[in-house]
Order: structure tokens, then C-alpha cells, then sequence
């Protein structure tokens, strides 16, 4: 003898009900273990100190106390075969993170074992946090320190960033596109020396002592008889280090190849000049000559004006630098 028993069916008023819960079902199915939320900053991963994460807390609290927003930041030891997004999704859904009515939470979330991590935001925050701007804090402000192993300065800076674009008071300089360290050109030689790092008014200075100085001495070489080659060769070591201070390395070596084949050229010119034979003449039946107002002994060269007394001979001393001048770096 057999039984026949009726199938129950389910009052129509449960689906709605039975809908939520299917809904919910892929977070289990995908294993994702939503943490306990303990407070503004859960720190799972452990990577966080506690200065650091009482920092971050004090900050998220006044911003909630100024907005209502509520910010959240997590680090996990591991999505657990989620992905990023999945993860951040679930986790905000259970913490229901923002006001009723308002979505106005955001969570950092952080996967530092899986170099993952995300910005999810409410509903209610899309337009003042939208996903362009989370994506230029991601990459402008946290990865490059989290690249160094700056975990918490990562976290830190990036909860400054976030709240400033949340209050409006995000400076250009966040939403600028990536730029390299220092955010200027390196100007480095292959020796590892630098561009001079003095301001304007300095380098202005010492331009006009060492030029001044190096001009004088090039101007004497070129346009005095018998001692122009000795200063030519006297001069290539002053003329290689010296304007580093002014110029940097790069405008340095464009100058002194300058030098190298200029005071050639210009004494070969200078040499064929009729006043130049003159004063060669002159220099050597006499001993002395006018040379441009200046009068040169066959011993060395006056500082008297022509017409003027020829004592107190000119000539190189020999003297050496100690070494002093200025570099920098970026």
C-alpha cells in the first residue's frame, strides 16, 4: 500500500524574502569572511602602529563630527580568493558604513600580502568623491609609499586625502597627475655631481666674481704679447671648476670647451692685428707696450693707464683654490 503526500507550496508573500536571501548567498559561496568592525580603523594585517592607528581614528573622527561622513579603514591578511572590489563590496555592506538615507561612508580597504587595495565609496559620495579622483589618490598618494614599505604613511596620507576632497579642501597638487619625486628634472652628471643649489641672487654674485676674475685673465692671455699660451694652459683648470658653482655641470662643460677652442681662435685673430705687431715689437726692443690703455713690461703688465706710471708689475702669482663652492641636490 502506498502513500502520497502533498507537495507543500511556499505562501507567495515568502519570495520576496527568499529573493534577499539568494542575494546573499554568493558572499558565503565565495568565502569571504567579513571582519568585526572595532572601531573607525581595523588593522588585521597588523601593519599599522598604535600612534599610527589612533592617528588616523582622531581624523576620521572630527571629519564625521564636521560631515556625518563615516570613513573606515581596514587591512586584511588576505581576500581569501576574492577579488578586491568583492571584498570591499561585502565588507561594506555588512558594516553599513554611512547614514541611512544620506550613503555617505567610504572604506580604504588594503590587502598589503596580495599589493591590493580599494576605495569604495557610498552611493551618497559619488559625486564629491567620484571614481576618478579615488583613483588619482590611489596612485598619487598611497601606492608610492606603499611602494617604499610606508604602510602606515600610505594609510595616513591617504585618509588626509580623501577626507580634503570629501570637506573640499583639496590642494592642485592631489589632483595633479603623477610626478616623479621632487617633481623636477634631475640635472645629475655621470660623476654624480649636481646642479648648483643657491638662489637667484647668489649664483648672480659669485657669476660676476668668477667671471669677472677668469674674463680679466682670459682678455690678457688673448691680447698680450709672449704670456698669452702660459695663461691659456694656466687657465683650463679654473675655467673647468669654477663656474660649476654658477652654471652646473652641464652649462660648466658646454663653457669650457667653449674656452678651449675660442682662446685659440681668438688669439690667432688678435695676433694679425696691426696694433698686436706693434706691441710685440715694442715689447721686445723696448721692453714694454700699450696694450689696450694698459702698459706691459717684458717682465709682466701695469695696472697704470697709458701715459701713467708702469710700476707695480703684473703677473700670475700661482695661487690655488681651497676647494670652497657650493652644489645641491633634488
Amino acid at each position: 500500500m502506498s502513500a502520497t503526500f502533498p507537495v507543500p507550496r511556499l505562501p507567495a508573500r515568502l519570495a520576496p524574502t527568499l529573493l534577499l536571501a539568494g542575494l546573499l548567498l554568493p558572499q558565503g559561496a565565495l568565502g569571504i569572511e567579513v571582519p568585526y568592525l572595532s572601531g573607525r580603523v581595523t588593522d588585521d594585517a597588523e601593519v599599522l602602529s598604535a600612534a599610527a592607528r589612533g592617528e588616523i581614528t582622531a581624523i576620521l573622527k572630527a571629519h564625521e563630527s564636521r560631515t556625518t561622513n563615516q570613513v573606515a579603514v581596514l587591512t586584511v591578511r588576505s581576500l581569501g580568493g576574492a577579488s578586491v572590489e568583492d571584498y570591499a563590496s561585502a565588507v561594506f555592506q555588512s558594516w553599513k558604513l554611512g547614514r541611512k538615507g544620506k550613503d555617505n561612508g567610504v572604506l580604504l580597504l588594503v590587502a598589503p600580502s596580495e599589493r591590493r587595495l580599494r576605495i569604495e565609496v557610498g552611493y551618497g559620495l559619488e559625486g564629491t568623491l567620484p571614481d576618478a579622483v579615488a583613483g588619482r589618490i590611489i596612485r598619487n598618494v598611497i601606492t608610492p609609499r606603499f611602494k617604499s614599505g610606508d604602510f602606515a604613511g600610505g594609510i595616513t596620507e591617504g585618509v588626509r586625502a580623501i577626507v580634503a576632497q570629501l570637506e573640499g579642501t583639496a590642494s592642485p597638487a592631489e589632483e595633479a597627475p603623477p610626478q616623479p619625486i621632487a617633481q623636477v628634472p634631475e640635472k645629475k652628471s655621470s660623476g654624480g655631481i649636481d646642479a648648483p643649489d643657491l638662489p637667484l641672487a647668489e649664483r648672480i654674485l659669485f657669476g660676476g666674481f668668477i667671471f669677472g676674475i677668469l674674463g680679466l685673465f682670459t682678455v690678457l692671455g688673448v691680447t698680450v704679447p709672449q704670456m698669452g699660451w702660459f695663461l691659456y694652459f694656466f687657465l683650463i683648470p679654473f675655467w673647468a671648476m669654477f663656474p660649476i658653482v654658477v652654471l652646473g655641470v652641464h652649462g660648466t662643460l658646454y663653457l669650457f670647451f667653449t674656452y678651449l677652442v675660442g682662446f685659440p681662435v681668438a688669439k690667432l685673430v688678435v695676433s694679425r692685428t696691426d696694433w698686436y705687431q706693434k706691441a710685440r715689437t715694442d715689447l721686445k726692443t723696448k721692453g714694454r707696450a700699450n696694450v689696450g690703455g694698459f702698459v706691459v713690461s717684458s717682465g709682466g703688465s701695469s695696472g697704470g693707464r697709458s701715459g701713467g706710471s708702469s710700476g707695480g708689475g703684473f703677473s700670475g702669482g700661482g695661487g690655488s683654490s681651497g676647494g670652497g663652492g657650493a652644489s645641491g641636490s633634488w
